[in-house]
Formats: structure tokens, C-alpha cells, sequence
């Protein structure tokens, strides 16, 4: 402690080992726990096989519905999209069964920054790169370009926080596949 009572020196913040995710310590045969429960999951060789009886009971989730406000209309008349993005967002979750893990207000919260991302680059390609100051009436650059940026800076913070949550829950080993849903929806909503 310094002179003036503060707290200086001691460990950097993110320094050392990364922690590792769930499916790579079940390959190096680690024992884990899952957010979920935190009931340990077994490795391959510590499991038993047992007969089910007949009927097991396979439990569903449906898919939260989206709020209203990510479909609601636009100025121009045009629906925000921002339901698809939800929509695909949480079949992509499912898929990779952390679906109740994640909050669907952060699932909301990344579809509609998603989804005015992409209409500030609309608005970009419509209007172009420059515009009229209100006042001087002179040159300067489109303020889209400014909100798509931060729009875009929003959507990808909250989406490492969903891909954070997969990545250390998911038990079953995933590349990032550029077949994957996600990068088809971010490659095809762009263009």
C-alpha cells in the first residue's frame, strides 16, 4: 500500500494461463463442472453402461418468443429484422445445447445491435460516405458511418459474452466453421 492509501503494484489483470474450455478438458480427461448444476461430468472411462427402461422422458425447451420491439416497423415501413437475428441466434445456442444458459435480454440485446448495424450500413450505401453540414453547409462525413461502428462495436462485445458462455460450457468439441449459422447470417446480411 502507498502513502496515500492506495493499492498499487501486484498482478496484472489477464495475466497468465487462459483458462481452458469444457470440451477440451474432458479431451485431456480433466473433470469438470457445469455451470448448470455443478454436478461433475464423468470422462469415457469412468462411465457405466445401464439399461434405460422403456419410455425415458426427453425433456424440450421451446424458444423464448422475441420481444415486440425487434420486429417493430421503422421509419421507412420496413420491419427492424432484428427477430431473425434472435431466432437464429438461439437455434444456434441450442445446437450447441447452452440455450439456458445464456439470457434471452442478452440475445435481444445483440440481435437489435446487430440488426441496426446492418441498417446504418443500408443507410451508407443509400446515402454514400459524405454529407451536408445543417449550419455551414459544407463537406463532411456521414454520421452512419460513425453509428454503424459503434453499433457494430456493441454487437460484437455482446457477442463474445454469448460465445464466452458456449465456449466454457459446451461439452462437445466446435471449430469455428464458415458453415457455421452465424458466420452465414453476418455474411449474408451484410451484402
Amino acid at each position: 500500500m502507498a502513502k496515500d492509501g492506495t493499492n498499487r503494484g501486484g498482478r496484472r489483470v489477464r495475466a497468465g494461463d487462459k483458462p481452458m474450455s469444457v470440451a477440451e478438458k474432458l479431451q485431456k480427461g480433466q473433470a469438470v463442472r457445469l455451470m448448470e448444476n455443478d454436478i461433475p461430468v464423468l470422462t469415457s472411462a469412468e462411465l457405466e453402461a445401464v439399461d434405460l427402461p422403456e419410455g425415458a422422458v426427453v425433456e424440450g425447451t421451446d424458444m423464448p418468443k422475441p420481444a415486440d420491439y425487434l420486429s417493430a416497423k421503422q421509419k421507412n415501413g420496413v420491419p427492424l429484422g432484428a427477430d431473425e437475428i434472435y431466432k437464429e441466434t438461439w437455434l444456434w445456442l441450442k445446437e450447441r445445447g447452452c440455450e439456458r444458459l445464456v439470457n434471452p435480454r442478452l440475445i435481444e440485446a445483440y440481435a437489435q445491435a446487430f440488426a441496426r448495424y446492418i441498417q446504418c450500413e443500408e443507410a451508407t450505401s443509400t446515402y454514400g460516405l459524405l454529407g451536408k453540414h445543417p449550419t455551414t453547409g459544407g463537406v463532411i462525413s456521414s454520421p452512419f458511418v460513425q453509428m454503424s461502428q459503434q453499433y457494430q462495436k456493441n454487437a460484437n462485445l455482446i457477442w463474445y459474452e454469448i460465445y464466452d458462455i458456449v465456449k466454457q460450457n459446451c461439452t462437445v468439441p466446435f471449430e469455428d466453421n464458415p458453415n457455421d449459422t452465424m458466420e452465414l447470417l453476418l455474411r449474408r446480411k451484410i451484402k
